[in-house]
Formats: structure tokens, sequence, C-alpha cells
């Protein structure tokens, strides 16, 4: 209930102090490509609910019939305002209103797509959909580099899968088995952190 409440208040907060932000990155993006202002993509909740999470468009609209769901370094389908957005992570935003209407929170670990939470091994399937999925976690902030990770890798895809997957995983599960609004204070101030280093 407290995390709950915490998580409302900062959301609400947040959005409407950032109103103003919100509105010139939508008026970027619609001068920048053609195309929505916002980016809608199924993903795992909460006990194994679909939800539909909300960002910053950041990629062409044909982005999902040109390559895999992943982002693989300097992707070509990243519009130019989709890169700076995307680097500063401010195409995270729009989460704000998925955690006011209660499908994330704004710690938790980050929300996968069906494809890849059908490979989760079910003992952590369990663990990490026991909470809502977060905007940040201690595996982003682990992974911030995770697109040049992958462009790196001989086969992207299988390096996703078979090292970057289970290594988040197993800090979310680990996440999820101490959270308390004290660690959640700590990922927060620890993500602002990095986003200020950036």
């Amino acid at each position: 209930m407290a995390k709950r409440l915490f998580d409302l208040l900062l959301a609400a907060l947040g959005l409407l102090l950032l109103a103003p932000l919100l509105l010139l990155i939508a008026l970027w993006i619609r001068l920048d490509s053609r195309g929505p202002v916002l980016f809608l993509q199924e993903r795992v909740g909460r006990f194994g609910r679909p939800f539909f999470i909300h960002k910053f468009r950041t990629m062409r609209v044909d982005a999902p019939a040109l390559g895999p769901q992943i982002t693989i370094g300097a992707d070509a389908r990243i519009t130019r305002a989709g890169r700076l957005l995307r680097a500063s992570k401010l195409d995270e935003l729009p989460q704000l209103w998925d955690v006011l209407r209660g499908a994330m929170s704004l710690v938790g670990p980050r929300p996968e797509v069906p494809r890849y939470v059908a490979l989760y091994p079910p003992k952590l399937r369990e663990i990490v959909l026991s909470v809502r999925p977060g905007i940040t976690d201690p595996a982003s902030l682990s992974f911030r580099n995770e697109s040049e990770l992958l462009a790196a890798a001989a086969d992207p895809e299988r390096e996703y899968v078979e090292v970057v997957m289970p290594t988040k995983l197993r800090l979310a599960a680990a996440y999820v088995r101490r959270a308390s609004l004290r660690t959640d204070l700590r990922v927060i101030l620890a993500t602002l952190g990095a986003l200020r280093r950036h």
C-alpha cells in the first residue's frame, strides 16, 4: 500500500512538473518523422497479465517489419529525434502514465514482450512477475549500454536470450526479494545520477 501511494504521488508530480517538456518532445517527434507521437507495445505485467506500455516513438513507423524486437547498436530504424530521446531515456517518460493507471511502478523489474517471457525459467518467472513492472530497476542500471553490447555480439538475438536476459532476470529476482521503499529510493537516485552523468 505504501509503495503504491509513493508511486501515485511521484508519478502525478512528475507528469505535472514535466508537462511542458512532454509537449515539446511530442512536437519534436511530429516534426521529425512521419507517424504517431507515442509508441504502444504489448508487455507482460504483474501475474503475467498483458498490458500496453507507453513510450515516445523513437523509430520509424514500419520498424517492426524491418527488424527484431531488440534494439542493436546504431539501429537504422531509429529516427533523428529518437537517438537523443533514447540516449537520455526521455522516451520512457510516458510510462509515468502507466504508473498512474496501475500497470507499472516507478521501480520494479522491466516488463518484457511475451515472446521473451515465454523463455523465463518457471521459478524466476514466478518471482519476477509477482510485482508490478517498473520504469527503472537495478538491471536497467547495469545494462544501460545494452544495445552496444548486443551490437558487438556475433548473434545479438542469441546473446540477449542466453546471456543478457538471464543476468537481468537474476538481478530482477534479487530486487523483488529485498524490495522496500528504501531500496526504491536508492534505485531512483541511482537512475537520476546515471542520467546526469550522461
